[in-house]
């Protein structure tokens, strides 16, 4: 079997590989847009399941608003439309004609819209232009609500699951009397994602807030989760955005408050992608394929029967059987793959490159010793588990796999973050290593735009968690009040 482009020799290729022949997603033809397989689009059903879960326990519902925004209302927060028209897709006809002399399909221009339609980018425009009628007086806040969807945003260079123009999300939209609740609700989701990222993803973060120049375009302050890939890029896992009074200022909507005086609503947005499954593959797995952390993993327990003949697969059918109803039934998804067309050979080759966490292989010598080789995907080790004990192993086994590829990430973040203070030795650092690189920085748009423009490295957010520390800016020497993460990044 062809071997999969190992890391070391072509990081990207390797990716690619990867996404394809584990069956996750393949390109669709049309550039920057994908088709998600099943394989993959199971992935990103346990993501949205669990965070759904997770939205609705902290009182947000669901919701759909159409894809399709007026022109009109799009254009109405000036800085939000300076950011995103570039990327806009644009629907300017309702139907197409046929041409009979050529027998091809033209746009008909007697079909042409009265007001072009913006094909949403993100929803703040149309759920604003909607809170207007629906907010009227304090007792109609807070609004909570979240929406699961697709947005199309142009890409120019695009990366299955990482950047594509067309993906999958959720985008949490929230409207609040005050600033204090609306500030809490952007700092309760980001610790929703942290919790989510680090305990159901095995992803590692760091909690930031964007600088200035790079915060989502209408918002006040945005706060983001940046993780550490293998290869010592980073990768932006999710934002949660405080967007102050800038959208119900853009679209008048006020409320009536507790003393009958008009104010401002205070809102906030937030949203995690297909991304998280493309942060997934590049965390975890190896030169052999793809590695699924246990919680995210759609067949988490793949059973296979290795033997010569019908007679010694009937009697390992009737132990697999047993095995998986047994599993099954405390919760785990198990699958018992006794197709005859595929030896057992192919099957551990597809199962590793499909990054199941745990394999369970069955044959004449385990029948005799009333045992099983149960196989751990993220440590290639093996050990034989007696039947009667595979019930109370395989969840301890389910934990140390979820725990291992967390810890391991984690001390691969953590080798890959260094401190500077000198811009020399930051260039010797983000060249050679990569990695985020702690380093003082002026507050100046143009100095970061200077490093970002010699290194590749931009700032990817001021770290909440770290305390401040004086000092001067690697690239021009002036005052600095913090250290700021630094990467080259996806």
């Amino acid at each position: 079997m062809h071997q999969l482009t190992k890391r070391s020799v072509d990081y990207s290729k390797w990716y690619n590989e990867i996404i394809i022949r584990s069956g996750l997603a393949e390109f669709s033809g049309i550039r920057g847009f994908m088709i998600i397989k099943p394989y993959g689009f199971s992935i990103w059903e346990i993501i949205k399941n669990t965070l759904d879960k997770m939205f609705k326990e902290t009182g947000h519902e669901n919701v759909y608003f159409p894809m399709l925004i007026p022109k009109s209302s799009f254009s109405k927060e000036k800085k939000h439309i300076a950011s995103f028209s570039k990327g806009c897709a644009i629907v300017t006809h309702y139907k197409l004609k046929k041409n009979i002399d050529q027998e091809e399909l033209t746009v008909d221009p007697q079909s042409k819209l009265q007001e072009e339609l913006v094909i949403r980018p993100t929803s703040e425009s149309i759920i604003w232009k909607t809170y207007r009628q629906w907010i009227h007086s304090y007792r109609d806040l807070p609004i909570l609500l979240n929406q699961w969807g697709n947005a199309i945003r142009w890409e120019m260079r695009t990366r299955l699951f990482l950047r594509t123009s067309e993906f999958l999300w959720q985008e949490g939209h929230t409207a609040h009397s005050t600033e204090q609740e609306a500030l809490e609700e952007t700092k309760k989701i980001l610790n929703i994602y942290t919790d989510f990222s680090e305990n159901i993803m095995a992803i590692p973060v760091v909690q930031g807030v964007k600088p200035y120049m790079d915060k989502f375009s209408g918002s006040e302050t945005t706060f983001s989760l940046e993780a550490m890939m293998q290869d010592g890029r980073a990768l932006q896992i999710g934002t949660s955005h405080f967007l102050g009074q800038n959208f119900s200022k853009a679209f008048d909507v006020k409320f009536t408050n507790k003393n009958g005086k008009q104010e401002y609503v205070w809102s906030t947005s937030w949203g995690v992608s297909t991304r998280l499954i493309g942060g997934t593959v590049m965390l975890h797995s190896d030169d052999h394929g793809l590695i699924l952390p246990p919680k995210i993993a759609p067949i988490q327990i793949v059973i296979i029967p290795i033997y010569k003949n019908q007679q010694e697969l009937s009697q390992i059918n009737e132990i697999a059987v047993r095995i998986q109803k047994i599993i099954k039934e405390k919760g785990f998804s198990v699958k018992y793959d006794n197709r005859e067309f595929f030896t057992p050979g192919w099957k551990f080759h597809e199962y590793e490159m499909k990054g199941i966490p745990i394999r369970i292989n069955i044959g004449l010598d385990e029948i005799i010793k009333e045992k099983a080789e149960v196989f751990r995907r993220d440590t290639y080790e093996k050990v034989d588990v007696p039947w009667n004990h595979i019930i109370t192993f395989i969840p301890k086994l389910f934990d140390k796999i979820q725990k291992n590829l967390y810890q391991r990430a984690l001390n691969r973040t953590k080798k890959l973050t260094m401190i500077s203070d000198h811009y020399e030795d930051f260039k010797k650092k983000i060249n050679n290593v990569g990695g985020f690189i702690l380093a003082h920085w002026d507050g100046t748009q143009n100095t970061g735009k200077k490093i970002q423009e010699e290194t590749e490295a931009t700032i990817r957010c001021i770290p909440i968690c770290t305390k401040k520390e004086v000092g001067k800016c690697i690239y021009s020497g002036n005052h600095s009040s913090q250290r700021v993460v630094f990467a080259k990044s996806y």
